[in-house]
């Protein structure tokens, strides 16, 4: 009975003392960089679909985070999105392409803050949720266009995501997540988005990221 008392009264004690060696090993600032892809589901899906024939779009770019012990980070990060397609015009629910070529892309810059679950049981998985702010530069041009026709304008945008990173070593993680983006006020000022009635160049898209560091 008393060695059965000291082996219980040993475990209380070293569990705790456990717990913390994992918390102390853990360093109390950590800065990691990451390389970003996603696939975007824009919400100006009739213009997009017009100008590009799909309204599906690729980025890619990469970034930075500070992550705190406590579960809060701070997230910045820049990425690009270029495509080639037709100038149009919308009438009576129908898109009509007109054969003059267009180049568009879109670069955004983001930041946001967010909080890093750490699961017990499941120390290699952490979902994490964040929001926050971008800036969004988005350049349409085409050969021949007439005054007024091209796009060159910067605003800002909001933004949310949520996802799960897995640590598949101390210093390198991946993670997937969904992003929400809403960018009033670039779209809707001419062509095939003034026609919808398309104002929002935000959209949902799935991102995946390669993370180093730990």
């Amino acid at each position: 009975m008393k060695i059965l008392v000291a082996l219980v009264a040993a475990l209380a004690v070293a569990a705790p003392l456990a717990a913390q060696t994992r918390r102390s090993t853990e360093p109390p600032v950590s800065i990691r960089g990451f390389f970003v892809a996603s696939e975007e589901q824009f919400a100006a899906k009739t213009t997009f679909a017009g100008v590009f024939g799909s309204s599906m779009g690729s980025l890619v770019g990469g970034g930075a985070q500070v992550v705190f012990r406590g579960g809060v980070y701070v997230e910045v990060s820049g990425s690009r999105f270029q495509k080639s397609g037709q100038r149009g015009f919308f009438s009576n629910g129908q898109t009509f392409r007109l054969g003059i070529p267009l180049t568009a892309s879109l670069m955004p810059i983001e930041a946001n803050v967010g909080y890093r679950f750490r699961l017990q049981k499941h120390r290699t998985i952490i979902p994490y949720v964040a929001a926050g702010v971008g800036q969004y530069h988005y350049k349409e041009t085409s050969t021949g266009s007439d005054p007024g026709e091209d796009v060159d304008a910067t605003h800002l945008g909001y933004l949310a995501n949520t996802g799960v990173e897995f640590r598949l070593h101390p210093w390198v993680g991946l993670s997937i997540d969904a992003q929400y983006t809403h960018i009033p006020g670039i779209l809707g000022l001419g062509g095939i988005s003034k026609d919808a009635g398309e104002s929002d160049l935000g959209g949902y898209a799935a991102r995946f990221k390669v993370i180093v560091g730990r």
